[in-house]
């Protein structure tokens, strides 16, 4: 005798890209009431959109595709903030795991974030010119920080062809340029500190990897920065070079439970397994020739150093958007490690080789009564809707 089983519900939704990266939109109004307020509910809601826990690790029966880059998802609301158009929460959903980490921002769907809000009548229509260019002031609400955005417009809608293109995206679409406000994040125990620490460069000791020189920032997202060639790699490595090396894999993670511990994120190693968003883990080298992902060569000339970046445990196929303000913003700040692979002094720009190619990003730093401060970092970014309507998930999950 068969069970009955209630219905799928289906929930407003939009499947979107924002610059390397692509994640399920909601409004907070169109989701389920129990999941319009953090908790369970919600956490519940989006594992089952995204596919999650997926022991295959291939998120078949739901919208993930089983990489970091696109296990995501994000809520948006009108601003609860003064002089802000858009409330932005961000739920980076493990693939293998059944938790959503809130810890940070997505710097990559923050592309995404003001063209959303304008198609979907979260900013004002009365500010929305026939042709031009729409200034988005973007709350991101888990990190409390400013974005701003400037979404280019052509006859009253989003402009969301054009030519600009960005390595790790095959085809070009319209450059949304991004600025990152007082970038520094703010995190428990690291009291809104740029470098927790109080040091440009730390000495940390990592099972695995002995004593290492690392450079420790909070700006955009928590981030441990160290030399390619102190852990045994050139800088110009691809996915391939260390996603099946399950030792390699090991190590890393012990480097990143070890540096959130000294940034003060974390008080045991053990809670690094619940904070798989952050903190990030790069590597730099000053500039080398090499292939892209793509097969397309960079030269050496034409980039300021390389950096290669750790997203939940696998390295990045291109660059985090959040990673790329942490990269900014140390390359601008002289001694940092960042900074010395590319040459050293100040900087308010570099362009760097990441595995799909090379990425420039700005940063505007300064010392303030002997504290380096950076008030904010500059980048651009495109974004396309991929789809819209509705996604479904069983009636049993909310």
């Amino acid at each position: 005798m068969s069970t009955l089983h209630p219905a799928q519900i289906k929930i407003p939704a939009t499947y979107m890209r924002g610059g390397t990266s692509k994640g399920v939109f909601f409004k907070l109004t169109d989701l389920p009431a129990a999941a319009q307020v953090p908790g369970a509910a919600r956490d519940k809601l989006l594992l089952r959109v995204i596919g999650s826990p997926d022991p295959y690790g291939k998120q078949i029966d739901g919208m993930g595709a089983a990489t970091s880059s696109t296990s995501k998802t994000v809520i948006l609301s009108k601003s609860t903030q003064p002089d802000h158009d858009v409330d932005y929460l961000f739920g980076q959903v493990s693939i293998d795991k059944p938790f959503v980490d809130w810890s940070g921002n997505c710097g990559n769907l923050s592309a995404a974030v003001g063209p959303f809000a304008i198609a979907n009548g979260l900013v004002e229509a009365s500010r929305i010119p026939q042709n031009g260019v729409v200034i988005v002031r973007i709350w991101q609400a888990n990190i409390r920080k400013t974005i701003i955005a400037h979404v280019p417009i052509t006859n009253g809608q989003v402009q969301e062809t054009g030519d600009f293109e960005l390595d790790g995206v095959t085809f070009p679409a319209a450059e949304v340029q991004l600025e990152f406000m007082d970038p520094a994040a703010e995190e428990p125990g690291a009291e809104g500190a740029m470098f927790p620490t109080g040091n440009l460069v730390d000495e940390l000791e990592v099972p695995g990897f002995g004593t290492l020189k690392a450079t420790m920032i909070n700006a955009g997202i928590p981030t441990i920065f160290v030399n390619a060639a102190d852990i045994g790699y050139t800088g110009t490595e691809l996915q391939d070079a260390i996603n099946g090396d399950s030792k390699a894999l090991e190590k890393f993670e012990t480097l990143r439970a070890q540096g959130a511990i000294r940034m003060g994120l974390i008080k045991s190693v053990e809670e690094a397994a619940k904070r798989q968003h952050t903190p990030k883990i790069a590597f730099v080298s000053p500039p080398k020739d090499y292939l892209s992902s793509s097969g397309k060569p960079v030269a050496a000339q034409d980039v300021d150093l390389l950096v290669r970046a750790m997203s939940m445990g696998k390295l990045h196929h291109a660059m985090m958007g959040t990673a790329a303000v942490a990269i900014g913003a140390a390359a601008a700040i002289p001694g940092t490690l960042v900074n010395l692979a590319a040459g050293g002094g100040q900087r308010d720009a570099v362009r760097f080789g990441h595995p799909s190619g090379t990425l420039r990003v700005g940063a505007a730093a300064a010392q303030v009564d002997g504290e380096w401060v950076v008030t904010k970092a500059v980048m651009s970014r495109s974004a396309r809707v991929l789809m819209e309507g509705h996604v479904r998930i069983p009636g049993t999950i909310i």
